[in-house]
């Protein structure tokens, strides 16, 4: 990475409220110095020689609102220092990471631990829920939320019903965010994708939807119950959750993970390691349903829910292995690729729901483009690439789908990289 810039006529969009333009940008050092025709003077200076920008643009950073990180010191799938490598490279400048852990984040020790970590990628750390993420006992909501914690969360599935009530009831969270997965795993039934009939001609065992849209329901009800707390809602996956959202008297935001809207359970093969995925993959009606749910924002935020395992585990069959993909790298090709090519949405739509959207369901301040700032990214919607575990800023995280395939689109720079690099 050079991060030396002179980019005339380039595609920038600066912030949440603002236009895609084309304007002169220079970038120093990975510090973005000037626009216009001070940014030409600045170069002119400098020795900066323009480049070609073609169709390139220059934005604010993403927003992950939620991924785990179960080893963040001693994790050979992924560390902390690893994660963050791995995000600056595909352009994230803020990573929301979920309680689930070999130290489960619900007592304030393992909070600190990972508050003390250097580093320009903004972590948020959710705190447990419930001790353990077992849903049997409530931790200390009050000590994690004052000594660091952003808000609260529990596993990828919901809590009983009655704990989410008395941890409502003593209203220790206030107005931070406390985030729930809408799945009820006893009616999952260890289901494997939607149920539908591409999920029957693969040989999976189907997820019916009401292991959704029950629980989706008993926590939009409670939610009407206790207005006063700041509900958020984690990756709904069905057609039918977009439309019970759409007509719901409380409004809480809610997130899409990204997979769910590139792949249905009619375009995999049934080798592909992205069938394994929490919640399960979806129909093409399910898909579609997604993308106008993202489209009419009834849904907030995109996740990555990135869930890095290792080899040994990625090797299992795909009923019996951790579910879960990892790669920060294709989100923003392939989702450019759907979103924008294919379903013609327009720049500003697609930031809003991978990076100022995120931001809003996390209760953090929007990314945005500053002078003197390192916090952009330089994407290339043309560049042409492979998938590989040979690219440096791969982890030893093996569940990366689309392997040794060609994408169209990639975060050429990031203004993060070369501190995190420094960590390594």
């Amino acid at each position: 990475m050079t991060s030396s810039y002179l980019f005339e006529n380039i595609q920038i969009l600066e912030n949440a409220g603002s236009s895609l333009k084309r304007e002169t940008v220079l970038i120093k050092n990975g510090v973005l110095k000037a626009f216009g025709r001070k940014a030409l003077q600045n170069a002119e200076l400098l020795g900066i020689k323009p480049q070609k920008a073609k169709n390139m643009l220059i934005a604010p950073c993403l927003v992950d609102p939620h991924s785990f990180l179960e080893s963040p010191f001693n994790g050979k799938e992924e560390n902390i220092y690893s994660l963050i490598e791995k995000a600056t490279f595909s352009g994230y400048g803020q990573l929301g990471i979920l309680p689930r852990s070999d130290s489960w984040r619900d007592q304030i020790e393992s909070i600190i631990a990972l508050k003390t970590i250097k580093s320009d990628v903004l972590i948020h750390l959710w705190g447990g829920f419930s001790l353990g993420g077992e849903g049997v006992a409530l931790s200390k909501h009050s000590e994690l939320l004052q000594n660091g914690a952003i808000g609260l969360s529990d596993d990828d599935f919901m809590p009983p019903i009655e704990l989410l009530k008395k941890g409502f009831s003593l209203g220790e969270m206030k107005n931070y965010p406390v985030l729930f997965a809408p799945r009820d795993k006893t009616l999952q039934a260890g289901g494997m994708s939607r149920e539908s009939v591409y999920t029957l001609r693969a040989g999976w065992p189907p997820d019916p939807v009401e292991s959704e849209i029950i629980p989706l329901i008993q926590l939009l009800e409670l939610h009407k119950q206790y207005p006063e707390i700041a509900v958020r809602l984690m990756n709904i996956s069905t057609a039918d959750g977009v439309s019970i959202l759409k007509n719901a008297s409380s409004n809480p935001m809610a997130t899409i993970l990204w997979w769910h809207l590139v792949n249905d359970n009619s375009s995999l093969s049934p080798f592909d390691i992205g069938w394994s995925v929490t919640p399960s993959l979806g129909s093409p009606r399910d898909r579609a349903s997604l993308i106008q749910g993202l489209k009419d924002d009834v849904l907030t935020a995109i996740s990555v829910h990135s869930t890095p395992i290792d080899d040994s585990e990625t090797k299992l069959p795909a009923n019996k292995r951790k579910k879960g993909i990892s790669c920060y790298n294709l989100v923003l090709p392939l989702l450019w690729d759907q979103l924008i090519r294919k379903s013609g949405w327009e720049v500003e739509k697609l930031w809003k729901k991978i990076s100022f959207g995120p931001s809003k369901f996390l209760n953090q301040a929007e990314e945005k483009l500053s002078l003197n700032s390192n916090r952009w990214l330089l994407f290339d919607p043309d560049k042409e690439w492979y998938q590989s575990n040979e690219e440096k800023h791969l982890t030893s995280a093996t569940n990366q789908p689309i392997k040794d395939k060609k994408i169209i689109g990639k975060v050429i720079d990031c203004g993060l990289i070369n501190q995190a690099c420094q960590n390594d």
